[in-house]
Formats: C-alpha cells, sequence, structure tokens
C-alpha cells in the first residue's frame, strides 16, 4: 500500500516538521511494515510552469516528425516573450495548456535543461510528458496537457503536486484496513497521539423504497450491499488533476472520471467499489452463486467460465460482474464520444474466502479482491457510496437520485471476554488495567469492566478475533522493543540429542565423499507419484494435504525427499552442470490412521506435558530420511587417467556410508521398487528386534523415471530411512584395535550361480572364516560363459586374518580361509575357481 504523505496529512495533522522517515519509523514501532519512503521530485528544480502553445511549424526533412513551437509562459521567462521550443510530440495542439520546463531547471533523474540548437532552431527549454516528470504511467504516453482553464506562468510543481514523500507499506495478511488511506492514517494518528479526522464520517441518508433494485440470493457471501444512483454527469468531465495525482502515487492509472473517483474512494476508505453505466444494466441487479459452465468477459477482455462456488453479481441478462474481483465489459463505463452519463455506484461486503478462491481460481488478483479476501468495513459501504455521489456530483455536474438501496443481514458486533492482566501475562510486562483500557479504545474498541473486560471490536478490525488478539495490539502499541530481553537459561549438560548428532554426522559424512547438500521445499504434486512408476497402493502415495498452500500446483506435503532432489538435480543439469552428486536430510510426513484436530494452546503459561502431548498426536509422522542422487562422472578424467561415470554402486555405498555413521549393520540384497531399475536396485535391509525391515532402496533409476522427470540418462538415487537407523545402530565412540602382530592375507575366488548376491557369498564367508577374520573385500567379478559356464559368474575375495595375542602360522590362515569356502559351498553352492 503506497501512501502520500500529503493526502495522510489530510486526517491527521501531523508537525509541519515531520518527515516521511519519522513517519516510517512511528508506522514499524507500531508494528506496520514500511519498506520504503520515496522522495516524489526530490531532484526536481524549476522553473516549471504551465505554458500555451501559440504556433506550431512543422519542420520538414528529418527522419521523424518534429515542430518548432512558441509557448507563452508569462513572467516566468523575465520577459513575457514567447518561449521557443522545439518538440518531437504530436498529442497537442494550437491553444493547448502544456507543462514547459524552461532553462536552468533539473528534471528527474539529474537531467539539466539549457538552450540549445537542434534540427536547425534554438530551443530554450522542453514541452514535457510525464514520464519526464517522474508522474507515473497516466494512460496516454504523450506530452501533459492540461485543462484549458489553467493560468500561463503558473508554477506547474505546485499545480501537478510533484514534490511528495510517499509510504510504501507491505500490509500483512491479517490487516486489511491499512489497505485504505483511512486505516494508515488511524494507526499514524495512535502513533502520535494525534485526534484523526475519520474520512468515512458521513451523512449518509437511510434507505428508501425509491433506490435502484437489488435482490440478493446468496447472504452468506453477500452481507451488505449499498445501491446509489447518479445521473447527468457531463461527458466532457475529465478527472481533475488533484485526483489524478493521487492516484499515481498510489500506484493506479486515471482512466476516466466515474473509474477513478470510485478507484479514488476505495484507497481513500478502503472500500472497494463499482460504477455500471445505468443505460446497460437490464433489470435487477442480483448477487448469486454462478451456474456450472457460466461465462464471462471481464473488464480486462477475457472470457472467463465460471465455478459453480463463484459469486456473481448479475442483471436480467445473467452475470455482469465477479463479486468482489473484477467488473463485467458488457456494463462498462465508457469514457469517448458515447460517454457514460447515468451510473450505479455499487458498494457490498462479500465474504472473504469466496473472494479469495475466486480470484486464485480464475489467476486475477485485483485492487478490490485484495482487500475483501483481507478483511473490509462492512459498516462503510454506505459512507464509500456517498463519498463517491458527492464527488461525481462536484466534479462532473451529476445529480444525486434520491433513492438509497441498502441490504443487509443482521450481525451482531464481536464480543470478546478477557481478563484486564491477560496481555500482562502474555508480554511479562506490568501494563496495568488503565493502559490496556486506553489502548484497545484507541484502536477503536469498546471496553466495559474492572477485572474481566467486556471488550466489543471494531468493524474495521475483523482479525480481532481472541483474547490474544487483543493483548498483541496492546502489546505493539505499547512498543515491542519495550519489551525486556530475556534469554533462556537451559539446563546444563544438555547438547544435541542423539538425532542431531547423527544427523549432523551423516551430513559431513556425505559432504567428505563428494556430495553437496541441496535442501528443497517439502511440497509435491500428487502427479509425481505416478511419474516415479509407484504402484497405485504404494503407502507413499497417501499424503498430508495443506489447507493454504503456497502453490496450487503443489498441496501435498512430501513423503519421500526424492521429488526435490531430482527437480535440482534436474535444474542444475539443464543449466550446465552435467556432474552431480546431491544429498538431502530433511523430514517426511506420513499421515496417522486416527489424524486429530490441533489444539490451540495457551500463552499466558508453559504448555503442561498433556497439551504437548494432545498437539503431537494431532501432527503427521515424521520421521527424517536422507537421500543422494547422481549423475554423470563419479571420477573425472584427466592426466592421471579415465574418469569413471556414476552408477548404481556409488549409490548403494552412500547407503553404507551412512549406516557406518550411525553404527548400524545394513544388508544390501537384490530388491524391486518404485522408481529404481529392476536390475539394478538394491534393497537396505536392517534388524529391528529380530526382524527383518526395509529402510531404503539405491540403484539406477529407471528409464522411463528420467524420461517422466526430464533428468540424465543412468541417473542413480538413494534414500534411507534415517530414524530406523538410529533406533537399531550403536554410534559410542570406538577407538580401532591396532595389533602388534602382522596380518595374513589369502584370495579367493568362488564360481557361484549368476543370480546369487554377492552379499550373501560374503556373509557366508564372514561366518565360515570365525573370530580369526579381520576384513573381507570383494575385488573382482568375472563372468566369462565359455569358461565358468553359462549362468555363472566369479567373485574374487581378499580375506585378511590377524590374531590378537600371536602371529598366525600359514596353516592356521589357510585352515580358517578353507572353513570360509566350505560354509560358502554350503550355502550358496559355491565352488573354487580353477
Amino acid at each position: 500500500m503506497r501512501v502520500p504523505l500529503s493526502w495522510l496529512r489530510e486526517y491527521v495533522d501531523l508537525p509541519a516538521t515531520e518527515t516521511g522517515r519519522d513517519v516510517q519509523a512511528k508506522l514499524i514501532s507500531a508494528g506496520l511494515e514500511v519498506e520504503t519512503v520515496d522522495h516524489l521530485g526530490a531532484d526536481l528544480k524549476g522553473p516549471l510552469v504551465v505554458g500555451q502553445v501559440l504556433t506550431i511549424e512543422e519542420l520538414e526533412g528529418f527522419k521523424k516528425p518534429i515542430r518548432f513551437c512558441t509557448v507563452d509562459v508569462g513572467q516566468a521567462n523575465g520577459t513575457g516573450e514567447p518561449q521557443e521550443i522545439v518538440c518531437g510530440a504530436r498529442n497537442f495542439a494550437v491553444g493547448d495548456k502544456v507543462v514547459v520546463v524552461l532553462p536552468g531547471a533539473t528534471l528527474p533523474g539529474g537531467f539539466s535543461i539549457a538552450a540549445r540548437k537542434t534540427y536547425g532552431k534554438v530551443s530554450h527549454g522542453m514541452i514535457c510528458s510525464g514520464d519526464e516528470l517522474g508522474m507515473g504511467d497516466d494512460g496516454s504516453h504523450g506530452i501533459i496537457v492540461l485543462p484549458p482553464e489553467t493560468e500561463a506562468g503558473r508554477d506547474a510543481v505546485e499545480l501537478l503536486e510533484l514534490v511528495d514523500e510517499v509510504l510504501d507499506i507491505a500490509v500483512t495478511a491479517n490487516r486489511g484496513d491499512c489497505l485504505s488511506i483511512r486505516g494508515v492514517a488511524r494507526e499514524t494518528a495512535i502513533a502520535y497521539g494525534l485526534p484523526l479526522r475519520d474520512p468515512a464520517l458521513l451523512d449518509v441518508p437511510g434507505p428508501n423504497a425509491y433506490g435502484y433494485p437489488v435482490k440478493i440470493a446468496d447472504p452468506t457471501g453477500c452481507d451488505r450491499f449499498t445501491a446509489r444512483t447518479v445521473t447527468g454527469l457531463s461527458p466532457e468531465a475529465r478527472s481533475p488533476i488533484w485526483l489524478q495525482r493521487r492516484l499515481q502515487k498510489v500506484g493506479m492509472r486515471p482512466i476516466s472520471l466515474a473509474v477513478d473517483v470510485t478507484n479514488y474512494v476505495m484507497m481513500e476508505l478502503g472500500q472497494p467499489l463499482h460504477a455500471y453505466d445505468r443505460s446497460l444494466v437490464q433489470g435487477t441487479i442480483g448477487v448469486r452463486r454462478a451456474g456450472e459452465g457460466e461465462k464471462i468477459v471481464t473488464l480486462d477482455g477475457t472470457e472467463r467460465v465460471l465455478h459453480a462456488e463463484d459469486l456473481v453479481i448479475t442483471d436480467d441478462r445473467g452475470p455482469i460482474g465477479l463479486a468482489g474481483v473484477m467488473g463485467g465489459a458488457n456494463t462498462e463505463i465508457a469514457d469517448d464520444a458515447n460517454a457514460t452519463t447515468d451510473v450505479v455506484i455499487e458498494a457490498a461486503h462479500f465474504d472473504a474466502v469466496s473472494i479469495a478462491r475466486t480470484a486464485r481460481r480464475h489467476k486475477l488478483s485485483s485492487e478490490a479482491s485484495r482487500r475483501f479476501e483481507r478483511g473490509v468495513d462492512p459498516q462503510a459501504a454506505a459512507a464509500a457510496a456517498q463519498r463517491t455521489v458527492d464527488l461525481l456530483v462536484l466534479l462532473a455536474g451529476g445529480t444525486a437520485e434520491a433513492g438509497v438501496t441498502e441490504i443487509s443481514a443482521p450481525h451482531a458486533p464481536r464480543t470478546i471476554t478477557v481478563p484486564a492482566d491477560h496481555p500482562d501475562k502474555v508480554a511479562g510486562v506490568p501494563y496495568g488495567r488503565e493502559t490496556v483500557v486506553r489502548r484497545l479504545q484507541e484502536v477503536g474498541c469498546d471496553v466495559y469492566g474492572q477485572d474481566e473486560l467486556l471488550v466489543t471490536v471494531p468493524s474495521w478490525r475483523p482479525d480481532l478475533t481472541d483474547p490474544n488478539d487483543l493483548a498483541e495490539e496492546v502489546i505493539r502499541l505499547e512498543g515491542y522493543e519495550n519489551l525486556p530481553a530475556t534469554l533462556p537459561k537451559p539446563p546444563s549438560g544438555r547438547g544435541l540429542t542423539p538425532r542431531q548428532r547423527l544427523h549432523r554426522r551423516v551430513g559431513r559424512a556425505l559432504a567428505g565423499a563428494g556430495y553437496v547438500e541441496a535442501l528443497s521445499y517439502p511440497f509435491l504434486a500428487e502427479k509425481v507419484f505416478d511419474q516415479l512408476g509407484l504402484a497405485d497402493d504404494d503407502p507413499a502415495r497417501r499424503v498430508v494435504k495443506l489447507v493454504n498452500p503456497l502453490s496450487d500446483e503443489e498441496p501435498a506435503l512430501r513423503t519421500t525427499l526424492l521429488p526435490g532432489l531430482l527437480g535440482a538435480l534436474r535444474r542444475n543439469d539443464g543449466r550446465g552442470s552435467h556432474d552431480l552428486a546431491l544429498y538431502e536430510t530433511g523430514l517426511v510426513f506420513l499421515p496417522r490412521d486416527d489424524q486429530r484436530a490441533a489444539v490451540r494452546l495457551p500463552v499466558d503459561r508453559r504448555p503442561s506435558d498433556e497439551d504437548l502431548a494432545a498437539l503431537n498426536a494431532a501432527l503427521p509422522d515424521q520421521p527424517r530420511h536422507v537421500a543422494v542422487v547422481l549423475a554423470g562422472a563419479r571420477e573425472q578424467a584427466g592426466w592421471w587417467g579415465k574418469g569413471r561415470p556414476a552408477d548404481w554402486a556409488d549409490a548403494v555405498e552412500a547407503a553404507r556410508t551412512v549406516a557406518r555413521e550411525a553404527g548400524a549393520e545394513l544388508v544390501v540384497r537384490k530388491g524391486q521398487y518404485g522408481p529404481w531399475h529392476p536390475g539394478r536396485c538394491a534393497e537396505l535391509v536392517v534388524d529391528v528386534d529380530g526382524t527383518e525391515r526395509v529402510v531404503g532402496h539405491a540403484g539406477e533409476l529407471h528409464p522411463r523415471v528420467l524420461k517422466s522427470l526430464g533428468l540424465p540418462a543412468r541417473t542413480c538415487a538413494m534414500e534411507l530411512d534415517l530414524d530406523v537407523l538410529e533406533r537399531v545402530g550403536d554410534d559410542t565412540p570406538r577407538a580401532p584395535g591396532i595389533s602388534t602382530f602382522p596380518v595374513a592375507t589369502q584370495d579367493v575366488a568362488l564360481v557361484v550361480d549368476a543370480f546369487v548376491p554377492a552379499a550373501e557369498v560374503e556373509a557366508a564367508l564372514r561366518d565360515g572364516a570365525g573370530e580369526l577374520l579381520e576384513s573381507i573385500r570383494l575385488f573382482d567379478v568375472y563372468d566369462n560363459a565359455e569358461q565358468l559356464g553359462e549362468g555363472r559368474k566369479s567373485l574374487a575375495y581378499a580375506l585378511r586374518f590377524r590374531a590378537a595375542d600371536r602371529t598366525l602360522t600359514v596353516d592356521e590362515a589357510s585352515a580358517a580361509r578353507d572353513a570360509a569356502v566350505a560354509l560358502a559351498g554350503d550355502r550358496v553352492g559355491a565352488v573354487l575357481r580353477g
């Protein structure tokens, strides 16, 4: 919301010495986010005056039209003689009043004006456009043509209000009242302790039977509707300069008088309005829900197919406007030879949720919808309509008809009971009853009672719904900066939890292995499960959906880390980084079978263990997962030798790295699941209380998944449940055993069937070798059918034997090796090669 300081001063008598920066500091202290203060015309220096065009001579022989003009600028040039100026614009004629900048002046941007020779003539100044004066978009994109009655020689800086300060306020979703000059003026008056001249305090005639007929079919969607009629508007009437300038300063473009007046009142009072050409409205104006598939052409020229939940304004033909969002083209106010002379003014109050959904559904955010969806003062509708009528009568010579239509559903004002010391308990500051009552009265509340206050909330503050909201009002007006700063005192001896320590160790280990952390949003679209090839009954498809997602395209919370990581890999690959190894540790969200509604925690005391337990019971399960994705080269090629592409084994090794940090024993075996290639997928298993449990998968992704997600060929991935690894692991630090006795190494090559996993062979060798086995390593895989036979493969292992108390003999090492080979033969049918 842009708020000109000059407009603000109309309603609050600020000290003359107060600058925009001073007001910004006060409003920030009161809780408003004033982002910037724009100094309009700060680098503008005169003389800048009104001139009347006397003559225009067309100069020939140039690539573009050039005109040599003489302009009467009165006594502004010191001589009274006509000013000679060269100009290329063509939207003015002899007799027009224009804005002239004379030599010696400086325009915004540091552009100095001096007499200079151009196109064979000497130009003593310049005829100005709105852009050159920093006035913003006025819709004309040409020279400013002033009203004929403007006096030549008058100071144009004052006339066009070019020097001003504009506060740019980022209004939060709960403060719809501050999307108006009225609302910001009220906050300013409170901050300075000054009285407010409320622009909504107008004498408004009561409703009668002569007003324009209106019928509301949905009082839930529209609980108030005011209609006023003004006739006899002058077709030649245009918005005065002051009105145009105020609209430009708040960021709106002047269009026509009737439209400009409704926009002006909306910015002034915060009540959106709409003006209909009365001659184009057929019959009774109605408010109802749209029929499914109904169509309307809105003012932006777009035909829109309506939804059954859309609230629409209608006449006897059908929809003539999207309620609270945008009017229809079939009743548009004209601004040409057939200019509108009779208008019907609509000032209504619509349901905030309905308007917000309609604006999102049609991707049509307007100034009106921004206000309605944040909460508009329902009591301001009649005053806004009266203010609009008054301005149209004043500026366009119209006549206000006596008829007044006002339909409203009965609503009692909202009342809240709150202990007088409740703000004291929330803030930890002894404000006292007198301060609490005074601050609540300043924001417009009626307050009664002593120890227990009965507070009636003003109509312009729909965000005040419970005692904590009232406490917040007291705290912010007393100053957040006055709250004492106290640091919590945790009990000694408490550091990171085991879960946090494991999280950090895993991150360091993966970073040390060459992975880069990539954090992604925890939101996803359900269609990604189809792209990942998950079965229809896969538990990962059960998601928790957000009521108010950041994006309608991603309304669900993730049940797997892969979509976010693969999206990051795809973006980086598309930007030229083809050798990628990314990892992420984060929460996934799994719905409970007995999901409950969340409880509201108290703020005047520490929540009890029962309160916290009830809150946790309402949350979805949130286990922490770890995932990695790889693509391109895992080892770069260079003078040192050939590189190596990333493959499924790297993903499996990443899982082993994580398991080592958790102190868990991870079993890797052949598997098949969703996005992974069925022949290159490893199932990751741990033992949980004597029961095998699958905690993740690793390997190369399926080609169909790569094509669906736009990923590089042979992309690999791994995902593990980190919480389960922590539960089964033992992260107790252990010093490595250092022996003074030498190691005995025995190599063995075993031939097994091709379908036998290497992990099973390794497990048999480990069990058969006994306590003397220190380590085992697979160093070669050979599958030549001519030498080994069809469907057979050779696995070569290096076995390291060592005793803690003696040097092993060759016979002891050989006996241990033979025992290992024998057990492998019994379990998996392995035979020694050769």
